[in-house]
């Protein structure tokens, strides 16, 4: 119960049903506020304790200073958790290891339990290995069972053994598209109460359903699972930044070329650990599926996250996608008197305004490797020829259109001509053709960020119905795959009859879920992946997804593009980056006539007739009617019984971590760290994907050859997400990326360090030195650049750092949630002095390091900074990064998981 200082305890009539609320506006200076602070002001005065959340939390919120620095802890009860499986598999992992740890120190293991809904949707798993066949999703979705089958039994059993924690099967969607179409409640109603609905989810990408005026975002697992414990996340109230847009998108624009405007404005802006939040006339003009396309990108900003307000668009979204009337009337009852209904004409106080006239967006696309580097359409062809000269070794010949344009004397301009090498391939029906620099030998219709999105999705169906039509094909080296978010992307496409169009072009069904965009792409053709392996090919993927980082997509993709879906059809159709798109013919039709992009693009009439007469309610409620029952294949999974799990001693899919091996009620004091070595030294922008395994497990790898040495056929090792269940195979592909430059080993690209424990110091594989290094004793540090640990809430980034023996980073700058899991796992996130670098310091990563001043946690305090020194002279203040009281509390016991196992055994 709440203390209800302020009187808000109130009444809502909706219809016929009452329902109790807490009312904003018996708290001074609510009315100002911007919507995601009325938001989590009403969660404060629903959850006050008078400990935890006292009146003081309450007034502090109220009288936010917009100007301020954030410096005011408060604790956020977020109403729920949404996972998917890979960040998923390891929360219930470690929640079985709890129960056992509960039991061995006296406690009952059914507190273990979560306390708040926990939603769970299997989305990351199916690999695109088979496309552009009419079976290639059945033959898809029974690999996956094949590799997942004991994943799919753990989870079924926790789906079983823990209360309100449920499950959507394989082969339904994508989590965020879940979440928006079906999940989200807009306004929550549990015991009586209505309350905004809320959440925390262990994919940064959760944003997505900030578009519907849900106030959620990611957080790494272990954060994860003590929400479901009921830990509130311990935060500081933000700066939120107003985002005014105004005008209209223009003909010919897509909602990806909308989000990679932002993204490139906000990148810019610096929004770091802030809210945006979307204002303005604009914003009654932006569909709500633009809404959840911006809403999803914000981690690709940076910014914590990225709302809009309710208004009759998010309503008419609930009603399309098959909510109850009731819910309806309540989620509209509840904004209006709540203050949280957009005004358009409304200026909330904010700490920081931009403003996007919508008119002024112009098609574009994003890369080669980051999401915020926006490429202007037009402009795609020059810039790739500069961009590849980064990716091939010697520059090689420049393609002969380029010559033309120069004397045989001169040599060309950068911008003007790509390196060539074509290679001739082999097809193998007996075909021939080239292979260069910048082929896209990727074209994936893929990721929440678009899938979801109808109107790009049916202007792609209706660039191929075009292309079809005038007799273009793909090109013969080009992958392409179609992976909606949900079915009813399918139903809809087979209603306006543009499946055969899409499947004529290549992109026949491979899969509901996230596939190319999370390294999921499947291998490429053996004939095309062994040119570019054999001839070092700057090859390109085109995707519609949001993510691009190095070594991400496919280990033989070396730049990748961010693209609307009717320009991944277009790519796939040109078949090179070294085509502008714009202005070169793509092909000729039957006439011999050349066809441009122009010619088969949709205009917005064309787009919007067919979303208005394909997609009804009924698609929605069909589709999800029975989500969690799942088919025959799920239903028939044998599973375990008790509420203990019964673990395999020889799974190497789930095994039993160590987090709580030797663990006693009380934590040791904490110790400051001396004698360590630097396991890794690594440059700016260093992203959870070149830390946390992902992507395929290479043979000749520590965890290849852990799977070997425990009879995994090599077919089978699956990849790293899909055993993310099993502690000993992530440790061994940590900091593994193929793309990681750990500059103690210069010349070496991949999970390689020197090893200090040896002589002279050879290279060596990283999880190798760090078994040496632990069983010496000697404790590991991780020196990096600004932005460490940008991209996914990846919790095996800092699990996986953890177990390799790292007991600080030391970073010039930090993502938050990469932060925040660090300090989850007992790793002291510390940063370098303002204008200063581990190269302005002259740190080479051989020396050693102590650290102290870090026993001031041990007093209930947490020191600003502490005092790092090397043994060869170098010393430095180094700043903590413990930013919250909470966070200090999970660091003095060893973690948060550790934390809140103690606090349940108390009880």
């Amino acid at each position: 119960m709440s203390a209800n200082s302020f009187d808000a305890r109130s009444t809502l009539q909706v219809g016929d049903e009452s329902y109790e609320i807490f009312r904003l506006d018996k708290v001074e200076g609510s009315a100002r506020l911007p919507y995601s602070l009325k938001v989590l002001l009403e969660n404060l005065l629903r959850t006050e304790d008078g400990a935890n959340i006292t009146a003081d939390h309450i007034r502090a919120l109220g009288g936010w200073d917009s100007q301020a620095q954030p410096s005011q802890e408060i604790q956020f009860t977020p109403a729920r958790v949404i996972m998917q499986d890979f960040t998923g598999v390891p929360c219930v992992v470690d929640l079985a290891t709890m129960r056992e740890a509960v039991k061995e120190l006296g406690g009952d293991p059914a507190k273990i339990n979560p306390l708040a809904p926990a939603e769970l949707v299997i989305d990351h798993s199916v690999i695109a290995d088979k496309f552009g066949t009419p079976d290639s999703f059945k033959q898809n979705v029974e690999l996956e069972y094949g590799r997942n089958k004991e994943r799919y039994q753990f989870l079924r059993w926790g789906q079983t053994a823990f209360d309100e924690f449920k499950v959507v099967p394989p082969g339904t969607g994508i989590v965020h598209q879940v979440n928006i179409e079906h999940l989200a409640r807009v306004v929550m109603v549990r015991e009586g109460k209505a309350y905004p609905d809320t959440l925390v989810g262990t994919d940064s990408h959760t944003t997505m359903v900030n578009g519907l005026g849900v106030l959620g975002w990611g957080v790494g697992g272990i954060e994860a699972e003590a929400a479901m414990l009921g830990q509130p996340v311990s935060m500081l109230i933000p700066r939120v930044v107003g985002f005014k847009l105004t005008g209209e998108l223009p003909s010919g624009t897509t909602a990806t070329d909308l989000v990679l405007t932002i993204t490139e404005m906000l990148r810019k802006h610096g929004v770091v650990g802030k809210f945006v939040e979307f204002y303005g006339e604009g914003v009654a003009a932006t569909s709500l599926a633009n809404r959840a396309t911006i809403g999803n990108m914000s981690p690709e900003f940076g910014s914590t996250a990225a709302i809009f307000p309710i208004d009759d668009e998010t309503i008419n979204y609930m009603r399309l996608t098959g909510r109850p009337e009731q819910q309806l009337a309540l989620v509209e009852a509840y904004a209006k008197e709540q203050g949280l209904w957009l005004d358009p004409n409304a200026e909330p106080d904010y700490s920081e305004k931009l403003e996007l006239d919508l008119s002024t967006v112009v098609p574009s696309i994003a890369g080669p490797k980051r999401p915020q580097d926006r490429i202007v359409l037009a402009d795609a062809k020059t810039q790739f020829a500069q961009d590849v000269r980064a990716y091939v070794k010697d520059g090689g010949d420049v393609d002969e259109a380029s010559k033309e344009s120069f004397p045989a004397s001169d040599a060309p301009a950068i911008s003007n001509g790509a390196p060539s090498n074509p290679v001739p391939v082999t097809a193998p029906d007996g075909t021939t053709y080239e292979l260069d620099h910048g082929a896209v030998t990727v074209a994936a219709i893929t990721s929440c960020t678009n899938t979801s999105n109808p109107y790009v999705m049916v202007a792609a169906a209706l660039v191929a119905k075009k292309a079809v039509e005038k007799g273009l094909t793909r090109k013969p080296w080009v992958k392409t795959t179609l992976a909606p978010g949900s079915k009813v992307v399918m139903d809809y496409y087979d209603k306006a009859g543009l499946t055969p169009y899409l499947d004529k072009l290549g992109f026949n069904l491979v899969g509901y879920g996230c596939t190319t965009c999370i390294g999921n792409s499947g291998p490429l053709p053996e004939e095309v992946s062994q040119a570019v392996n054999e001839h070092d090919l700057a090859v390109t993927s085109v995707l519609s997804g949001n993510r691009n980082f190095e070594g991400r997509i496919n280990p033989d993709v070396k730049m990748n593009y961010l693209a609307s879906p009717p320009l991944v059809v277009a790519y796939a159709i040109a078949g090179s980056m070294k085509v502008d798109i714009t202005k070169d013919a793509l092909g000729v039709d039957q006439d011999g006539n050349a066809v441009h992009l122009k010619d088969i693009w949709p205009t917005e009439a064309e787009v919007n007739d067919v979303v208005a007469n394909a997609i009804g309610e009924d698609m929605f409620s069909k589709s999800y009617a029975d989500v969690f029952a799942g088919d025959a294949q799920w239903q028939s999974l044998p599973i375990p019984t008790g509420n203990t799990f019964e673990w395999d001693p020889e799974s190497t899919y789930v095994r039993k971590p160590p987090y709580f091996e030797g663990m006693g009620q009380e934590p040791e004091p904490v110790e400051d760290i001396t004698g360590a070595r630097v396991l890794a030294k690594l440059g700016d922008s260093v992203t959870t994907d070149h830390i946390s395994p992902a992507g395929a497990i290479k043979a000749d790898t520590p965890a290849g050859q852990y799977l070997t040495e425990h009879g995994v056929q090599r077919r089978d090792f699956n990849s790293y997400g899909s055993r993310r269940g099993n502690h000993e195979v992530m440790i061994r592909g940590t900091f593994a990326n193929i793309r990681l430059r750990n500059q103690i080993a210069p010349g070496t690209e991949g999970g390689y360090t020197r090893d200090f424990t040896q002589e002279g110091g050879p290279v060596s594989f990283i999880y190798d030195a760090s078994r040496n290094y632990i069983e010496q004793g000697v404790p590991l540090v991780v020196l990096a650049g600004k932005e460490y640990g940008s991209g996914s809430s990846r919790d095996w980034a800092a699990k996986g750092t953890a177990l390799l023996g790292v007991k600080a980073v030391i970073a010039e700058s930090y993502e938050r949630i990469h932060r925040s899991n660090l300090i989850g796992m007992g790793v002291l996130p510390l940063q370098f002095p303002e204008g200063h670098t581990a190269s302005t310091l002259g740190l080479t990563g051989e020396e050693t390091f102590s650290i102290t001043g870090v026993t001031e946690l041990n007093e209930g305090s947490t020191p600003r900074t502490v005092k790092v020194a090397t043994d060869t002279g170098v010393e430095f203040d180094a700043v903590v990064r413990i930013d919250t009281p909470g966070e200090a509390d999970y660091y003095r016991n060893g973690g948060i998981m550790q934390y809140v196992l103690r606090s349940l055994i108390r009880k």
